[in-house]
């Protein structure tokens, strides 16, 4: 796949199932995170990753974090279960480091633009992935949990696997002027 063609009909999968990325091609999905823009170099990320029983303990730490966050029993149950609906998710977070010029901000757009990079690799390898975010990525059981420091941001979950299926619609053709000013 030529990069214009995984760029204009790059696709969330949300139904995904093993194979997941492992070994080389984990490995590729990495080194493409690491290649994102990243002023001065401070590579302010941190990549969690869970597969297997890694799964298990993801879901039981989200379920947690509902118990805390005074979720009724059935949203505690479908918490834990959360991190299932992948063979693999990459937990990504931006880890401000100290510096002169780059504003923690400037560092976690560098974190999100290095989940879709591996987004964009995993789709190159012809795999699936979503990029999740809401309630859990700012919650504070999460974030003690996975030992999160005071300046850490949780930026993503990036769940990874093989697509169920090919997407069966296609994507709307939108004119991008419809988003263009001109100074």
């Amino acid at each position: 796949m030529d990069a214009l063609t995984l760029l204009l009909e790059r696709r969330s999968c949300a139904a995904l199932t093993a194979p997941a990325p492992e070994g080389a091609a984990l490995t590729t999905l990495l080194k493409a995170a690491l290649r994102v823009p990243d002023h001065k170099r401070l590579r302010p990320y941190e990549f969690l990753i869970a597969s297997g029983e890694g799964l298990d303990r993801l879901g039981a730490l989200f379920a947690r974090a509902a118990q805390a966050a005074g979720q009724d029993e059935a949203k505690v149950e479908r918490a834990a279960r959360l991190p299932h609906r992948a063979p693999l998710v990459v937990v990504v977070v931006a880890r401000s480091r100290p510096s002169d010029g780059v504003t923690p901000f400037d560092q976690q757009l560098t974190a999100g633009c290095a989940v879709m990079a591996m987004q964009m690799a995993a789709q190159a390898l012809g795999f699936g992935g979503i990029w999740r975010s809401g309630w859990l990525m700012d919650d504070p059981t999460v974030a003690e949990g996975l030992g999160l420091g005071e300046g850490d941001r949780i930026v993503g979950f990036l769940y990874l696997g093989t697509p169920v299926q090919a997407p069966t619609t296609a994507l709307p053709d939108v004119d991008p002027n419809g988003f263009v000013r001109t100074l």
